[in-house]
């Protein structure tokens, strides 16, 4: 949060051109940015692939019953959002590619906001969130897997293939030394970086391959402790301050673009989650989280729709136009903004 104030303050003084500047200088084969949002956020998505596989092979998700309301409300609270984009843009086909920008719920703000909250809140409210969060996390991959990626380029396709192979052979080896899967997860990230397949995904893909073990004596969780403090207090400090940083006056909140992005976030996520969670109540396919009212579960529903982390890193893979990316950046500062003020609020003062 202070980084993406930082950079706000930043890119609207006379630092702004420096900032910009600073972000496009060229180091080896990629500039500053790319080296960030191509590089440093591929071992963000290494640690979320992490998080996801304890959870659905020995955690919260590791049960259909556990697994389907956050799922249920996580589908849904993707799909609004888009159609709302979609819906104010009017299918401007210059805008169009941007209708996943609002499908993503960022894990780290919105637990974050959750915990300011404190006690007043169940517990089983933050497990249901940071589910619904890491369903979210894994729709947003196969987004970006699928809607996002450019001429493929299949030599590089078939090494991280053969790169994947020996990854799964390591596993059923039961070879519990981390540093082979490390080495292998770097070449797989050159391979996918050159085959036209966003190099984030290699991260995601290396994480299916390390092996649980023991609990958190296993490699799995040696490597999710170990990279935890990195991922926190660097690279998405990090992020934040690389691509949050817009020049307020050059992109109009009321412009069809930022507009679009904040009505997804804060409209099409409320709607999304919390009909999903009433309608799979009322229907009886899932059980409402214990001990939490419908005014909770409403609050946990705005919460939903802070995007920051994942909207900003979708809007630039969404355009290439510098003023457009701009104009994203502030539909999603001010739709996460709605989001975390109206949710907190509510899990505040509305339980009562």
């Amino acid at each position: 949060m202070a980084a993406a104030g930082v950079a706000l303050v930043v890119a609207n003084s006379p630092l702004g051109p420096a900032y910009r500047h600073a972000l496009h200088l060229p180091l080896g084969p990629l500039g500053l940015l790319h080296w960030i949002n191509d590089g440093l956020m591929a071992v963000f998505f290494l640690f979320v692939g992490l998080e996801v596989k304890r959870e659905v092979v020995a955690g919260d998700l590791s049960t259909p019953a556990a697994r389907r309301l956050p799922v249920i409300a996580a589908v849904a609270g993707m799909v609004a959002p888009a159609l709302v984009y979609l819906a104010v843009t009017k299918g401007d086909p210059a805008l169009v590619r941007g209708w996943a920008i609002p499908s993503a719920t960022d894990i780290a703000f919105a637990i974050g906001v959750l915990a300011l909250v404190g006690s007043r809140v169940p517990a089983s409210l933050k497990l249901f969130l940071t589910t619904v969060a890491i369903v979210d996390d894994i729709g947003a991959v196969a987004i970006i897997a699928l809607a996002y990626t450019g001429g493929l380029k299949p030599v590089a396709l078939a090494a991280a293939a053969v790169i994947l192979v020996l990854l799964f052979w390591l596993n059923r080896r039961g070879v519990r030394a981390l540093w082979p899967y490390m080495l292998l997860a770097a070449l797989l990230w050159i391979a996918v970086l050159q085959s036209g397949v966003h190099a984030t995904v290699a991260g995601v893909l290396a994480a299916l391959f390390v092996p649980l073990g023991d609990g958190d004596h296993g490699p799995l969780a040696r490597l999710e402790h170990g990279l935890s403090p990195w991922v926190r207090y660097a690279i998405l400090p990090i992020f934040g301050f690389a691509n949050a940083g817009v020049a307020l006056g050059e992109a109009p909140f009321w412009a069809p673009l930022p507009l679009a992005v904040a009505a997804g976030l804060f409209v099409g996520k409320q709607i999304g989650v919390f009909g999903a969670m009433r309608g799979a109540v009322a229907m009886g396919w899932a059980a409402r989280p214990e001990g939490a009212s419908w005014v909770q579960l409403y609050g946990v529903a705005l919460l939903a729709g802070i995007g920051f982390t994942m909207s900003l890193f979708i809007g630039g893979l969404a355009f290439a136009d510098p003023l457009l990316v701009e104009a994203v950046k502030v539909g999603v500062l001010a739709g996460s903004l709605l989001s975390a003020l109206a949710g907190f609020a509510l899990l505040r003062w509305g339980a009562r």
